[in-house]
């Protein structure tokens, strides 16, 4: 299995190119049942990083792109009367896939984003009084645009806290970049990609990573870290259980990346930042930053080894 793994990282790498260590984050998400936050400018791959993820992984892909106008009707489906049959038919919305990217959904109303982020939660949803199930896995990659830019709609902490993982994907590097300029286009690409795994390969995965062991040392750690957060005057609140359960589930998933049966101290550090920079706000700060700041005084501060 791991050699599936890491032949998976390396065909997305092909795709979306220098940006291992993101491509990593997302997998881990994956692989950790959660779903995934990218917040960066537009272009810099975010669309490619969730297409490639898709057809590598094997799964079916819809993407929904958020306007001001899009309903949660747009998103979930809705019932339509056939004269036919004298009943009315439900046509699903573009949410039932597996891997689904909600394209800046900075961009919709509250309650369009509402609706998306309680079907996250549920894994299903209630149309006209009928519950229908979403499809196993389900994976949703959503991205957002900086809030400083024009007609966004900020994502509130309570909803923020439903992605397990934020991560931003940054310019390329020079190499990189050139690479991408000289290369073939990556729709072309993405269109070559082949399947290295199938959802039963995935789902067993997943289960190899909720299986990975975590000792009371390393919980002993993860609990100092959130405890630090909590008694720090520094921040504005402290990281909740949910947070703390994220990140020894992104811990469990990144050690199986590395082929560890076990979590090290150094599997939380590198998956500490995009699991808790969303969740955290300093006191003196009353815009939409200062995670980045805290995550890093947490790794400094907090010693591993109690």
């Amino acid at each position: 299995m791991q050699e599936l793994i890491e032949k998976s990282l390396t065909q997305v790498g092909k795709v979306l190119v220098g940006k291992r260590h993101q491509i990593e984050q997302a997998v881990a998400c994956l692989l950790a049942g959660g779903h995934l936050l990218i917040e960066d400018l537009p272009g810099m791959g975010k669309t490619v990083l969730s297409q490639a993820l898709a057809r590598t992984l094997g799964l079916s892909f819809n993407r929904i792109q958020f306007t001001s106008d899009v309903l949660p009707a747009d998103i979930l489906g809705i019932s339509v009367f056939d004269r036919d049959s004298g009943s009315f038919e439900f046509h699903p919305g573009p949410i039932f896939a597996q891997v689904l990217l909600a394209d800046e959904i900075n961009r919709t109303t509250p309650k369009t984003q509402s609706a998306l982020l309680e079907a996250m939660e549920e894994a299903q949803v209630t149309v006209e009084g009928a519950t229908r199930p979403l499809p196993h896995p389900f994976f949703v990659i959503a991205t957002q645009n900086p809030v400083t830019q024009a007609g966004t709609y900020p994502l509130p902490e309570s909803q923020l806290d439903r992605f397990l993982m934020r991560i931003e994907l940054g310019y390329p590097d020079a190499a990189a970049e050139r690479e991408i300029i000289r290369g073939m286009d990556r729709r072309v690409m993405l269109d070559q990609l082949e399947p290295c795994l199938d959802v039963d390969q995935l789902g067993s995965l997943q289960q190899q990573a909720a299986d990975i062991r975590v000792s009371d040392a390393l919980l002993d750690y993860v609990q100092r870290l959130v405890q630090h957060s909590r008694q720090d005057p520094t921040f504005a609140w402290g990281l909740s259980p949910r947070g703390a359960l994220a990140l020894v589930r992104a811990a469990r998933a990144w050690a199986l990346i590395r082929g560890r049966q076990h979590v090290i101290p150094e599997d939380v550090q590198a998956v500490l930042p995009a699991v808790v920079e969303h969740r955290l706000r300093e006191h003196a700060d009353h815009g939409r930053s200062g995670g980045e700041a805290l995550a890093q005084r947490l790794l400094a501060v907090v010693d591993a080894v109690g």
